[in-house]
C-alpha cells in the first residue's frame, strides 16, 4: 500500500493558508476511496520565516506537521525541507495562496500510479479555466517553448507549483535552487534525466494576498535556470547553434566581396572592414562550436553518454569531424601557397609586395584551417579516452541511451 505526502511552503500566507489546509485535509481524507492503493497521507507545512500569523494558523489544524525556518530562505528551500521530511511514496506539493486546487490531487495521484510516471505536473496551460494574468501567461508560454526546444520534448507548463513526484526519483533531481525557479528546474532536470513526465490539466485561480513573483526578475531567473541546467546535459545545442549562426552570418557578409572579385578581379579598400568582420565571425564561430563539441564529449565521458537527439549533434558526428582535419590542412596549405610570394619577399627584402586582400585571405584560410584541424584532433582524443573508459570495468561507467518520454496528457 502507498502513502501520500503533501508539502506546502508558506511565507506570510495568513490570508490563504487556512482555506488551503482545510481543502487539502478534506481531499486527503477521501484518498482511500478515490485512489486505489493509497492507504495513508500526511501534510507538511514549511513556514519559511513568516512575519505574520501563518504559523499560528497552521498550529490550529490537528494532524498537520509544521516545520519552521527561522528566517526566510526561499520557496525552493522550503520545498526541499518538506521533501526531506516527507515519508510518503509519492510527494505532492502546492502553494499556500489558493491558486492551485488541492481537489485535483486524486486525479494527479491516479495518473501517477496508473502510468508509473516519475513526475505528474498540474498544467495551468492545458486548456482548463485559468485566472492567470496575461503577462504571466505570456511568460509561461515562452518558458514552455524554451524548455520544449532544449529538451526536444513538448511541454505546456514549466513553472507549475502543483505536482506529484515519486520520492525515489528525487535523488536524480539535483541540484535544485532555493528560489521560485525550483519549479522550472524540476522540469528541466526530469526531462534531461530521462524521467517519465506526465501533464494533467488543472484550473488556476487568482491568489489570496499579494504575489511574491516579480515578473521581470523571476522571469530572468527561470530562463537562466532552464538554460543553465540544460547546458549540463547538452551544451552543443546552445553553443553549436551560436557558432553556426556566426558562421552563417559570415557567409552572408562574404557574398558581396566574392561577387565583386569574380566580376572585377579586385577587392576595393572600402571592403576591408567587412572582411575583418567576416574574419572575426568565422574565428569566433569556430571557437564557440569547438567549445560545444568539446563540452558534449566531456559530458559523454562523465555521464556515459551525451545528447544526440537533434540535428546539430548529427551534423557534427564524430566521423564527419575526423574528416575535417584533412580539409583543414588543405586550407592551411592554400593559405601558404596564396601568400608564398609575399612571405618570400618579406623574408628577403622586409617588404610584402602583394595586395592586402591576399594577406587577409591567407590569414582567413590559415586560421579556419587550423581550427578545423584542431577540432578533428580533439575529437580523436576524446574518442580514445571514451574507448578506454568503456573498456575499463573499474571506471564505473555504463553507456546510457537518451530517453524521450515526453509529457503526456
Amino acid at each position: 500500500m502507498l502513502r501520500f505526502s503533501v508539502t506546502i511552503p508558506a511565507y506570510n500566507e495568513e490570508r490563504g493558508i487556512a482555506d488551503i489546509l482545510g481543502r487539502t485535509l478534506k481531499t486527503c481524507a477521501s484518498l482511500r476511496s478515490e485512489v486505489p492503493g493509497v492507504d495513508g497521507y500526511e501534510i507538511v507545512v514549511v513556514n519559511d520565516g513568516s512575519r505574520d500569523s501563518t504559523a499560528s494558523i497552521v498550529g490550529t489544524f490537528p494532524g498537520v506537521s509544521l516545520i519552521e525556518h527561522p528566517t526566510n530562505r526561499g520557496y525552493g528551500a522550503a520545498l526541499k525541507t518538506g521533501f526531506a521530511a516527507a515519508q510518503g511514496d509519492y510527494i505532492g506539493f502546492l502553494d499556500a495562496d489558493g491558486t492551485y486546487p488541492p481537489e485535483c490531487f486524486p486525479e494527479l495521484l491516479r495518473t501517477a500510479i496508473r502510468t508509473g510516471a516519475d513526475m505528474v505536473i498540474g498544467s495551468r496551460m492545458a486548456g482548463m479555466q485559468s485566472e492567470m494574468p496575461l503577462l504571466r501567461r505570456v511568460g509561461n508560454t515562452a518558458f514552455a517553448l524554451l524548455l520544449s526546444w532544449v529538451a526536444n520534448t513538448r511541454v505546456s507548463d514549466t513553472a507549475s507549483g502543483m505536482r506529484i513526484l515519486k520520492k525515489e526519483s528525487l535523488a536524480r533531481l539535483r541540484p535544485l535552487p532555493d528560489g521560485l525557479e525550483l519549479t522550472p528546474a524540476l522540469s528541466t532536470l526530469a526531462l534531461h534525466e530521462g524521467l517519465t513526465v506526465v501533464e494533467v490539466p488543472i484550473p488556476y485561480a487568482e491568489r489570496a494576498g499579494r504575489s511574491k513573483l516579480n515578473a521581470l526578475r523571476d522571469g530572468v531567473r527561470f530562463v537562466s535556470t532552464i538554460v543553465g541546467l540544460a547546458e549540463i546535459y547538452n551544451p552543443l545545442k546552445f553553443f553549436g547553434v551560436a557558432g553556426i549562426f556566426m558562421l552563417g552570418l559570415a557567409l552572408l557578409l562574404g557574398i558581396g566581396p566574392v561577387v565583386h572579385y569574380l566580376r572585377y578581379r579586385a577587392v576595393p579598400l572600402s571592403e576591408i572592414y567587412r572582411l575583418l568582420t567576416i574574419l572575426v565571425l568565422v574565428v569566433s564561430g569556430l571557437n564557440v562550436l569547438l567549445f560545444g563539441i568539446a563540452a558534449n564529449h566531456v559530458i559523454a565521458l562523465a555521464r556515459g553518454s551525451a545528447a544526440t537527439d537533434h540535428w546539430l549533434a548529427r551534423l557534427v558526428h564524430v566521423g564527419r569531424l575526423k574528416r575535417l582535419g584533412l580539409f583543414g590542412l588543405v586550407l592551411v596549405g592554400a593559405a601558404i601557397l596564396l601568400n608564398g610570394q609575399g612571405i618570400y619577399n618579406y623574408l628577403t627584402t622586409f617588404r610584402v609586395g602583394v595586395h592586402w586582400s591576399y594577406m587577409l585571405t591567407g590569414v582567413f584560410l590559415f586560421l579556419t584551417g587550423s581550427h578545423l584541424f584542431m577540432i578533428s584532433r580533439l575529437v580523436r582524443v576524446f574518442e580514445l579516452l571514451r574507448e578506454q573508459v568503456r573498456m575499463d570495468p573499474a571506471s564505473g561507467h555504463s553507456e546510457r541511451r537518451a530517453k524521450d518520454p515526453g509529457p503526456k496528457g
